[in-house]
């Protein structure tokens, strides 16, 4: 049951919020859950709460906002001084992400000062000597374990462990039925008692805590709450706690604040999109938005965010069909959606996707404004060629140009044992990153100590490329692996330098079987998936160059300084849908909008839904998707936006929006310098203690106040 609303008392900087933001910001309930559509100004909303919890006399000390990225919290702190809180009080505010504070927690708690392992290398060594445990600890489990080293094992078994505790599914004693609680959390048998093994050597029997990575804090401040729920009462105490992005809320998250709402905070904020979930590998679920937050907190109120600040109404009611829920836009903004078709012929969605980018730079609009979203990575493949052939210069974020990923860079090294050429790759990094690959896939059992010490030597020196392969080949695992490496090497110094390219790649790539090879280092069907489709990408690069191993590997080269050349301001983002939630663009091309292609066959369909909600949606002025001519190979996501049925709904609201008089602030902020203080006061100026600033309210004359009209030069 919602409790009636206050007046505000907050005035936000340079905005009137909606009735619906007013209603949250004043929101008496104890907790209130914000079920919010995506550009909603979820934020700026939580900032609006805060606002006027300052306003009321709250101090700012009293106040905790969360997030669960850092460049979220980043954008919360930024949005308290955009609604017009001053700058020394909303420094004052605490803003952090879960981790962040779950750390903060711990450190007042626990006697030791654990070691913080900051990246995927520290890791990977704690994780290394865990394994060593799996088999001597478990010899009845000896014919199920698949005990594997290379860099790849350990970044799955890392992943895997994340998932098991961002779920709380680990039982580090064992449980009862290590064999079901692995096929129960998805994670191969292997993982989960390497999982086990590893906690050992983190957490001690007396509960030290030895090491910390990436999300432990998180995990072991849960696991504590779990073990003796009295923990909780030494739990910093806020009045107010905000929480933003809440569909990136996992089981252990949802613990803390679970804990934190049961201490006696006064008030709580939580604000999601239960379509945004599309972390589900990291425990996201939207359970916890849709009834868990509700069910454990009884005087829970929800209320919406319907409408968005970030596209006009033609997405806006195309998003509301596809997801069969409000959706609104006030903007006097025409998002274009454009649907250009592509034949079934080579290169043909790249070409596209290149004609896109060129008519938004023909429109006078700049290209770093414009991104291209991908499903999945191996489709950047097509995409970055026909860019690079159009000399259009592109960046990517997180995710890497094709050419730097390990199932590519095994094959740009085996083109350098070919011929016996390493100085093309101009990088040293990239040296080092394809000796890694080499190791990887040619299962050569290096300790990571060796690896470290050969990428070294061949990043200086490039020549000892030969030696380092001839010197590591019999130390391959097993002896199949051994002759399909060997007699791939053998078959490629065989060939001419003029040789083609095409069928020296086919060639290694069948000898080596890379499809069955993939699925055994790639233990998810999806990941191994992707690695195959990349390296028929690839391969289709080289028949398409026509180019010569030595031309080709020359052409690689350039291709890798253009990718990765520091691109200037107006370039074009490329990267996966996955990697971009909660940032927006101009314009957004979605390419390879096929039936197979997106929504994944090998992925859950609502999570794909979701996920083509988050990429349509992060749009201003234009989505451009791609799709095939042939009706039957489109995506079904195109037709349940049903552009059509809404555009006249769209055209009428735009109408409207476009006629609709300029909201005006209903006050007048003043400069007033210290002398003039009573001076306006006395005219009936007030002042407001959260902004700083002295304002005329909206039932006086403005004219008196002139003078110090704060918008005025």
């Amino acid at each position: 049951m919602t409790t009636p609303s206050a007046s505000a008392q907050f005035i936000p900087a340079g905005f009137v919020p909606t009735e619906e933001q007013r209603k949250i910001q004043t929101s008496r309930n104890r907790s209130t859950l914000v079920i919010a559509n995506a550009g909603a100004a979820k934020t700026t909303t939580l900032a609006l709460r805060i606002g006027e919890a300052l306003t009321r006399g709250l101090a700012p000390e009293d106040i905790l906002a969360l997030t669960f990225t850092d460049e979220a919290r980043q954008v919360l702190q930024t949005r308290l001084k955009d609604v017009g809180i001053a700058h020394d009080t909303a420094r004052r505010v605490h803003v952090q992400t879960m981790e962040g504070f779950a750390q903060r927690i711990l450190a007042n708690i626990e006697d030791g000062k654990p070691e913080i392992l900051p990246s995927r290398r520290e890791q990977q060594d704690h994780a290394l000597a865990a394994l060593e445990n799996v088999a001597l600890n478990n010899p009845h489990y000896a014919d199920s374990l698949d005990i594997r080293t290379h860099n790849t094992a350990v970044s799955q078994f890392l992943d895997n462990l994340l998932r098991l505790k961002a779920t709380m599914t680990l039982s580090v004693d064992g449980g009862d039925d290590p064999e079901y609680a692995a096929a129960s959390a998805g994670v191969p048998l292997t993982d989960y008692l390497w999982a086990i093994e590893y906690e050992k050597l983190r957490v001690d029997i007396f509960g030290q805590v030895a090491a910390r990575g990436f999300f432990d804090a998180s995990y072991d401040l849960a696991c504590r709450l779990a073990a003796d729920p009295d923990i909780r009462h030494q739990l910093p105490h806020f009045k107010l706690v905000v929480c933003d992005e809440m569909h990136d809320v996992n089981e252990a998250s949802f613990r803390i604040l679970e804990a934190f709402l049961s201490i006696g905070i006064s008030y709580f904020v939580g604000v999601g999109d239960k379509d945004q979930v599309i972390y589900s590998h990291l425990g996201a679920d939207e359970s916890f938005l849709q009834h868990r937050i509700a069910s454990s907190f009884p005087d829970c109120a929800s209320l919406p965010l319907t409408m968005t600040y970030r596209h006009g109404p033609h997405l806006a009611y195309a998003m509301e069909a596809f997801k069969h829920k409000p959706v609104d836009s006030s903007l006097a903004l025409r998002t274009e959606i454009r649907e250009p078709a592509y034949a079934a012929a080579p290169g043909a969605c790249g070409a596209e996707v290149v004609q896109a980018v060129l008519q938004w730079k023909r429109d006078r609009k700049p290209l770093d404004g414009c991104a291209i979203l991908l499903r999945d990575a191996h489709q950047s493949i097509e995409i970055e060629n026909a860019l690079m052939n159009a000399s259009v210069q592109y960046r990517t974020l997180t995710m890497h140009s094709y050419l730097l990923r390990e199932e590519i860079l095994f094959l740009r090294g085996m083109v350098a044992i070919a011929l016996d050429d390493f100085h093309h790759v101009a990088s040293p990094a990239t040296r080092e990153a394809i000796v890694g690959a080499l190791a990887t896939f040619a299962q050569v059992p290096l300790t990571p100590q060796e690896l470290r010490e050969a990428q070294a030597t061949l990043a200086k020196e490039p020549s000892a490329l030969k030696h380092f392969f001839d010197g590591q080949i019999q130390r391959v695992g097993s002896v199949a692996a051994r002759t399909r490496i060997a007699e791939a090497v053998s078959h490629l110094r065989g060939l001419s330098a003029d040789a083609p390219a095409l069928g020296a790649l086919e060639e290694v790539c069948r000898i080596m079987d890379m499809e069955n090879l993939a699925r055994r280092l790639y233990i998810n069907p999806y990941d191994a998936s992707v690695v195959t489709k990349s390296v028929r990408g690839f391969i289709t690069t080289a028949g398409d160059s026509g180019k010569t191993l030595r031309q080709f590997s020359e052409w690689i080269g350039a291709a890798e300084a253009f990718a990765g050349g520091r691109p200037g301001k107006n370039t074009v983002l490329i990267d996966c849908v996955a990697n971009v939630k909660g940032k927006e663009f101009d314009h957004v091309i979605l390419p390879f909008m096929d039936a197979e292609e997106f929504p994944s066959p090998l992925r859950e369909l609502e999570e794909e839904r979701n996920l083509f909600y988050v990429a349509a949606t992060r749009t201003k002025s234009r989505l451009t998707m791609i799709a095939p001519e042939s009706p039957e190979q489109r995506s079904p996501f195109l037709a349940q936006m049903q552009l059509a049925g809404t555009q006249a709904r769209a055209d009428n609201t735009l109408r409207r929006n476009q006629a609709a008089p300029t909201k005006t602030l209903g006050h007048r902020d003043l400069k007033v310098a210290y002398a003039n203080r009573d001076v306006v006061k006395a005219l009936g100026a007030q002042w407001d203690r959260t902004r700083k600033v002295w304002y005329v309210p909206a039932h006086l004359d403005p004219e008196p106040f002139r003078q110090w009209f704060a918008d005025l030069p």
